[in-house]
């Protein structure tokens, strides 16, 4: 099992800039890919960025060139977000998946962009 908490979200002027950061626990070794996907009001949730073991990134065309991600360590995976634009606006949820297939999901946190 691996936990994951999110941190971050808030509210910011578009043009402006937040990182969101997930802190992982558990079986954090058996983690081959973390990402980070958002949910806005009324649409799936998709995906924003991942971050494989083998250090490999993939981004949403949306987000390319603005968004970045990022790990400290096995623990800690980060979203840097820059030039947000209101449609970044929704909840940001922090993923996991092991080498088997499994999924872990955060429980979110909301990224409020005015215009």
């Amino acid at each position: 099992q691996v936990q994951l908490v999110e941190s971050g979200g808030g509210l910011v002027q578009a043009g402006g800039s937040l990182r969101l950061s997930c802190a992982a626990s558990g079986n954090i070794f058996s983690t081959d890919t973390m990402g980070w996907y958002r949910q806005a009001p009324g649409k799936q949730r998709e995906l924003v960025a991942t971050f494989t073991s083998g250090f490999s990134t993939n981004y949403a065309d949306s987000v390319k060139g603005r968004f970045t991600i990022f790990r400290d360590n096995a623990k800690k995976t980060h979203l840097q977000m820059n030039s947000l634009k209101p449609e970044d606006t929704g909840v940001y949820y922090c993923n996991a998946r092991s080498w088997l297939g499994q999924e872990y999901w955060g429980s979110g946190t909301l990224v409020t962009v005015s215009s």
